[in-house]
């Protein structure tokens, strides 16, 4: 979609393809795995039939053929195992979990192969693994497909996770993160594959550094913290409280490990009041990480404690009413910043 003279509007969905696309086109060792990522590749009639659960694989294997593009069994602790040897003998291995509540069943190739080899074998190995997984809750998929879980991974050394917010940063943090010699796990809400395309995607091959924040909103009253999906839910209640007279600044974390301190704290130190939305479940979460690092580096600089908006501590509802609850919308969020404001 091009709206202007130099604008060019894609998808979520397109942005990711786009960079997946063009990783695969520059570096040959760049490969993708994963459950029907090839459409049945090697089936007459059915090759890139699905370009898998999400369609971000859509259109590689015609292009690339089944060495580079590979479907494999359904058995993520194999198939996750392969990346993490693959990506240990010199590939680049692009892999997705499809769901990351499957987490559960590759746990031990993620966390104690994945994360820890490059550290174990005294640096001499590189493990420049690539997964990524869908998550988030809103799109009537009951309690095993989605959840966030990002705190999970971001609990363990040795692995980077990032968190896209739009097009935009979708396509240029999984290009960062395919070139990167670590591991990287790549989450993608799948609420924002379905939203209207909103901003300029640059045609060209760009990065965005992991390990960096940014402010998608101005303001000085509260600092609205958003990952991922929460980012959109902020710039909607961002808007709202203008409308009310209120400037609000939104934070979009984009990286979860590492994460920008240094943009937390110094934002809040603007506002002198924040609050953080995160649709991770609400213990041992990003949004209580970010709490208490406010509260131990800016403390004096607060008018009113950190306040969280997350979901309620229980499993995702498969009720459509009940689901509309559970994920945090922009009502809560303004809400939430009313009582630190006021």
């Amino acid at each position: 979609m091009v709206t202007d003279v130099g604008v060019r509007e894609i998808s979520y969905i397109q942005a990711f393809n786009e960079a997946l696309t063009d990783e695969m086109r520059r570096d040959p060792t760049v490969m993708v795995m994963g459950e029907d990522v090839a459409g049945a590749g090697g089936r007459e009639g059915f090759e890139d039939a699905w370009g898998g659960v999400m369609r971000l694989t859509k259109g590689l294997y015609p292009e690339f053929g089944p060495s580079r593009v590979r479907d494999t069994p359904i058995s993520e602790a194999g198939f996750i195992g392969a990346g993490v040897g693959a990506a240990a003998t010199g590939l680049r291995p692009v892999v997705e979990l499809m769901y990351v509540g499957f987490y559960g069943v590759c746990a031990d190739q993620i966390t104690n192969n994945a994360a820890k080899m490059h550290y174990m074998f005294g640096g001499k190995v590189k493990i420049p693994l690539t997964i990524f997984a869908g998550t988030g809750a809103g799109t009537n998929s009951a309690a095993q497909h989605s959840e966030t879980l990002y705190s999970l991974f971001v609990h363990f050394p040795g692995l980077k996770c990032v968190a896209p917010s739009d097009p935009y940063t979708a396509k240029g943090l999984l290009i960062a993160s395919i070139r990167d010699d670590d591991p990287v796990i790549v989450f993608n809400n799948r609420q924002l594959m379905g939203l209207r395309p909103e901003g300029h995607v640059p045609e060209e091959s760009y990065e965005i550094p992991i390990g960096e924040a940014r402010i998608v909103r101005e303001g000085s009253d509260v600092t609205l913290i958003g990952v991922g999906y929460t980012t959109h839910v902020c710039r909607q209640a961002a808007a709202d409280l203008e409308a009310e007279g209120y400037s609000a600044e939104v934070l979009d974390l984009l990286s979860l490990s590492p994460m920008d301190e240094d943009a937390i704290v110094s934002s809040v130190q603007k506002t002198r009041k924040v609050v953080i939305v995160d649709e991770d479940y609400p213990r041992c979460s990003m949004a209580g990480d970010i709490s208490a690092l406010v509260a131990e580096q800016a403390f004096d600089y607060l008018d009113a404690p950190p306040r969280r908006v997350t979901p309620p501590h229980t499993s995702v509802p498969y009720s459509r009413p009940l689901e509309a609850l559970y994920v945090p919308n922009k009502d809560d969020v303004v809400a939430a910043a009313h009582e630190v404001m006021e």
